[in-house]
């Protein structure tokens, strides 16, 4: 069996995606991009880019998952509110879709990848490629954040119907 993940570490500056796909026990990287928006732009012309960019990735990839990280902020409650408005229409766009949708909290994602929650975004990093087929390294730490994402989803699996 085939199981194809949307993954996506939000943002409004910089937005990570993956789309990783299982077959027979090996997770292959098909698709990663950071989505990166214009500071210039008001934020709602920055959502709407977002928005048309994931809805670009779910028609062409066809995925049955969207995963995507809780927020987890402690310091700027601006940035949080942004974020929280971007991960608000991700959620919109995968019901939209019919796509059934599995959050993780970064400690979740670390300890799935690397067996520890507090790894550094380097030991992610070198765990992702250690973990999945990656053609073409990712050129930015969002990608490989969405591709832990991913693979966290496809490693327990019984979030997949």
């Amino acid at each position: 069996m085939t199981t194809r993940v949307l993954a996506i570490d939000p943002g409004y500056e910089r937005l990570g995606v993956a789309v990783i796909e299982k077959q027979k026990n090996q997770e292959q990287l098909l698709y990663s991009t950071c989505v990166i928006t214009p500071r210039a732009l008001p934020f709602s012309e920055r959502l709407l880019m977002l928005g048309k960019a994931i809805e670009k990735i779910i028609k062409e990839y066809k995925p049955i998952l969207v995963a995507i990280e809780k927020l987890f902020f402690t310091t700027n409650q601006k940035t949080a509110s942004a974020v929280s408005e971007v991960r608000g229409m991700l959620l919109y766009l995968a019901a939209r879709h019919h796509l059934p949708i599995v959050e993780f909290t970064p400690l979740e994602i670390k300890n799935t990848i690397t067996g520890y929650g507090k790894a550094s975004k380097e030991q992610v990093a070198a765990m992702v490629r250690q973990l999945a087929q990656i053609k073409t390294a990712p050129k930015h730490d969002d990608e490989y954040d969405a591709i832990a994402i991913g693979l966290t989803a496809l490693a327990r699996e019984k979030w997949i119907k």
